[in-house]
């Protein structure tokens, strides 16, 4: 059985992956060279911020949070928030690497922030830019949030009322929610 349009503009495309998939770990790499500690994360945001709008994608940033919707945004259809924080805390003393250099060994990526929250904010980055141009039953919206490791009110807090109505939200971060 012949799947109809919309179940065909779904299916999911492996070289759009793919080419996805290397676009955001170069994004990561520079993420992790860049210092962005909690408050501190302007740059990180830039970084980000001119990431997507080379991609054509028209975004909105408040303070160090950056966040675009999906091309064919319709209020009428219920909208995906995908949110993490692109923030870091201050590397500890038991560091053996370079905190600041993204070094591939054993299949794993390390550096500050390439797990919290670096490695979620990458993977659902892709997932936007994957949806970005469908015409889904969704909406999206991308959402790269600062000072969730001083758990501070210019962060996500201060922008979820400009997002408008959400009516779910996938969160990348892999503390368990604490």
């Amino acid at each position: 059985m012949k799947p109809n349009p919309q179940e065909q503009s779904l299916l999911l495309d492996k070289e759009k992956l793919t080419r996805l998939s290397d676009e955001v770990l170069l994004l990561l790499k520079q993420l992790i060279a860049t210092p962005s500690l909690s408050r501190e994360e302007n740059t990180t945001a830039d970084l980000i911020q001119q990431f997507m709008e080379a991609k054509g994608i028209k975004t909105t940033r408040k303070l160090n949070n950056v966040w675009a919707t999906n091309k064919n945004f319709n209020k009428e259809k219920p909208t995906i928030l995908l949110n993490s924080h692109h923030d870091t805390v201050k590397p500890n003393s038991g560091y053996t690497l370079d905190p600041f250099q993204a070094i591939e060994k054993d299949g794993k990526l390390y550096g500050l922030g390439s797990n919290d929250a670096g490695g979620p904010l990458m993977g659902l980055l892709a997932s936007f830019l994957y949806f970005y141009e469908l015409d889904t039953a969704y909406n999206f919206i991308y959402a790269a949030t600062a000072e969730e490791e001083k758990k501070g009110k210019n962060g996500v807090e201060c922008i979820l009322p400009e997002l408008g109505k959400i009516d779910f939200a996938i969160v990348g971060e892999p503390t368990l929610m604490q």
